[in-house]
């Protein structure tokens, strides 16, 4: 269903063709975004306390079966509360206490059920929904995800999920929104018993059949759905341990059997990430649930303490050196970047993925403090810089709320210049890694806005950040400083920016600091500035003008 427009705002696209066809494509949507990508009145009256799945997975006929026991805090009197699922999987009943109940099917994706058990405030209860199907098969994981069912080079099956944005509900029956996360979890499965399945937290128990295997992971801090995982093939298993922040940190490694030794060299790289993170942003958040590659035949995912990996154990981005600046090569990028996310997705969790900058941008700049940490200050900027002609400046980083819809792809390298830009402003490297590390601290384990994240910012650095979010996060622009300089005067100001963008920047005159403040509201600012030669500093995003 598409939502429509009012009469008088059609009467005004007749006259502004151009805003008519930009008004449509904005404010249109359909049921299913919207049951999908809002909090809606089946969703706000229940608090998620415990998931327990339980499920059967047969790679020979890409099918699953089993239920999801969803236990529940009754936060209002209610009685009909929304769960998702998603075709081609089918719910084949839903019991409370062992009464079966009755539910309807909203979309193609949500089913609202009838409770008819009194829901008491403060009461903790549970329903049981049991399915079954051929789950949605990945076309190209992880962006289009789903199950992905292949086979390894010794004619093994090699099954894997990954669900960010599609959501976890592709592939089993939950409350797939983020802003509510499951406190703790058990994931049960069977599978093969020739094969291991891996998936998160700590393995409680492993049981054996005649032809089945089933394994019991247990998840003791909270998750969020896309971060639960299905990891099925011929693994082999090494580990060690870390001692860090926190004390001993469980690791362990997954691999095909045929990859064993180019996994114990290529993931010697694991403690060096949680070296230089846990100086960054302070303790691995995730200690009692212990950290875990797994690999997967697909390029990797930030699966919470269940970190994927497919990036053919070797340095950069399949290869490759993503900011062409030669440091890109020095470190292996799934390992980085995807574990990096365990501080900025798993335990720090946007509440609706059009704060998915949140994740990403904070993420791509965690690439940029590793080479800090094991390369020097240069190195990082190097590449955090060279990363800046990947930025499209198509549309904001911050997409449409309440509809599952996230902004501009930049929110990656926009969103860690825009960091390493902030860096610049904070004049005081320490500070800028006690202000992370406070950040992690501030909301570990927590869903959060883009509101909250910028009011932090902002108190800590003790700078009104307003405007600078409001350009790089809310436009597609970047500021302009257009400057004429004679060696004697300096006239200069930003353009393509929003009201009261006011940056600081640095420049060097002749090699020496010099700090210009330009005006608000575009206004030309002059100054007497004696030299030969101005450079502005590199390390500040924005784009100069010399006329």
């Amino acid at each position: 269903m598409k939502r429509r427009l009012t009469k008088q705002v059609i009467f005004y696209c007749s006259l502004f063709l151009g805003f008519c066809a930009y008004a449509q494509q904005d404010l249109s949507y359909t049921q299913d975004e919207f049951l999908r990508g809002s909090i809606t009145p089946e969703r706000e009256w229940w608090d998620l306390t415990y998931y327990h799945l339980d499920i059967t997975v047969d790679p020979d006929e890409k099918y699953i079966t089993g239920r999801n026991t969803i236990h529940y805090k009754v936060l209002e009197k209610k009685n009909t509360l929304q769960i998702d699922l998603q075709p081609p999987l089918r719910i084949e009943s839903i019991t409370q206490d062992g009464t079966p109940l009755s539910y309807r099917k909203e979309g193609n994706n949500a089913y609202m059920v009838l409770l008819e058990k009194v829901q008491k405030k403060g009461d903790l209860n549970e329903i049981v929904v049991q399915y079954s199907g051929k789950p949605r098969e990945a076309i190209r994981a992880p962006w289009d995800g789903g199950f992905s069912w292949k086979k390894d080079r010794n004619g093994n099956h090699f099954v894997a999920t990954s669900c960010q944005g599609l959501g976890a509900s592709a592939w089993w029956p939950n409350k797939d929104h983020m802003y509510d996360e499951v406190d703790s979890m058990l994931i049960s499965v069977s599978f093969p018993k020739n094969l291991m399945n891996v998936s998160n937290g700590k393995l409680r128990k492993l049981e054996e059949s005649d032809t089945l295997k089933t394994t019991h992971w247990f998840v003791s801090s909270p998750i969020n759905n896309y971060g639960v995982n299905v990891n099925i093939g011929d693994y082999v298993h090494f580990g060690e341990q870390y001692q860090g922040e926190k004390g001993a940190l469980d690791i362990d490694y997954y691999v095909l059997r045929d990859n064993m030794a180019k996994a114990q060299n290529q993931f010697r790289q694991t403690t060096k990430m949680l070296e230089a993170f846990e100086h960054w942003f302070g303790p691995y958040p995730f200690y009692e649930d212990g950290f875990k590659l797994v690999e997967v035949p697909y390029l990797g995912m930030e699966h919470q303490s269940s970190v994927t990996y497919g990036n053919g154990f070797q340095n950069g981005y399949r290869g490759m050196d993503l900011s062409d600046s030669g440091w890109g090569l020095k470190f292996d990028f799934i390992i980085i970047h995807e574990a990096g996310h365990e501080w900025f997705a798993n335990s720090i969790t946007y509440k609706d993925i059009a704060d998915m900058w949140i994740h990403e941008g904070f993420t791509a700049y965690s690439e940029n403090l590793y080479l800090d940490y094991h390369f020097g200050t240069e190195a990082a900027s190097d590449y955090v810089i060279g990363t800046r002609k990947r930025i499209q400046n198509d549309k904001p980083i911050i997409g449409r709320y309440n509809l599952n819809r996230r902004g501009s792809g930049d929110m990656y390298y926009k969103g860690a210049n825009m960091l390493h830009t902030l860096r610049q402003l904070v004049e005081d490297d320490e500070k800028w890694r006690q202000i992370l590390r406070k950040i992690n601290a501030t909301f570990y384990h927590q869903t959060v806005t883009t509101q909250q994240i910028e009011h932090f910012l902002s108190r800590e650095t003790g700078k009104d950040l307003s405007a600078f979010f409001e350009q790089y996060l809310r436009t597609p622009d970047v500021p302009v400083l257009e400057y004429q300089f004679d060696g004697k005067t300096l006239k200069y100001r930003y353009t393509k920016v929003v009201d009261d963008f006011d940056m600081p920047v640095r420049v060097f005159v002749d090699g020496k600091e010099k700090w210009l403040f330009p005006k608000k509201n575009a206004e030309w600012k002059t100054e007497t500035i004696k030299g030969t030669e101005l450079v502005i500093d590199r390390n500040f995003y924005i784009a100069t003008k010399l006329l």
